[in-house]
């Protein structure tokens, strides 16, 4: 078996081999430390939304003047944009919306994507017809009250959408029937929620 001898000068140069192999792997150690710290700060800064301001645009829209049982309107957040959809009967309520999300703070932008539902006479008394028709109808007269009514009846063209919540899926089915049976509707959509069954 051969033996290698140490030859002169070779114990320096392996020391610093090795200093130097110590020295990079503590760089790397470092490095990766310091990237595990600033990416999870970074994607929580990117990520990071106001949980206040859902609810601040949502209470600026039911308290619009002229917002009422026969419009509807919703949004949608990213990060500081905002989204506005919807029906309204007035123009002004289209306006008077945009206005008053642009006004909230953290908002930095909004997209305006709500529709003014066209004058018509015929529209009218579908709306009136079919208010009376689900608040004569077992009891759903209590999701037309107050200002901002749980149930709202969008009528374009004759064609009858209702959105909202309702307590429980026997009234979301009696509101359906109620405006099924109103004459001149062309067609009902129901989107009734029931509450609970999902979170905004």
């Amino acid at each position: 078996m051969r033996r290698f001898r140490n030859q002169p000068g070779s114990n320096s140069v392996y020391l610093i081999a090795m200093k130097q192999t110590k020295i990079y792997k503590f760089g790397i150690a470092v490095f990766a430390t310091l990237l595990l710290t600033i990416l999870p700060a970074v994607a929580l800064a990117q990520g990071a939304v106001d949980p206040q301001l859902g609810r601040r645009v949502r209470h600026e829209l039911v308290t619009l003047p002229y917002y009422g049982v026969f419009d509807n309107l919703a949004y949608s957040i990213n990060g500081g944009s905002v989204t506005l959809y919807g029906e309204v009967v007035r123009p002004t309520t289209r306006s008077d919306a945009e206005r008053r999300v642009k006004r909230i703070a953290g908002v930095k932008s909004v997209v305006n994507n709500i529709k003014v539902l066209p004058l018509s006479r015929f529209d009218d008394q579908i709306r009136a017809a079919t208010f009376r028709s689900i608040a004569n109808m077992g009891g759903l007269h209590r999701y037309l009250r107050g200002t901002n009514p749980s149930i709202h009846i969008v009528v374009d063209r004759g064609h009858v959408t209702l959105e909202g919540v309702v307590s429980g899926e026997g009234d979301r089915t009696l509101a359906y029937h109620a405006a099924n049976r109103v004459p001149g509707v062309f067609s009902v959509r129901n989107n009734l929620r029931v509450e609970g069954s999902e979170a905004r």
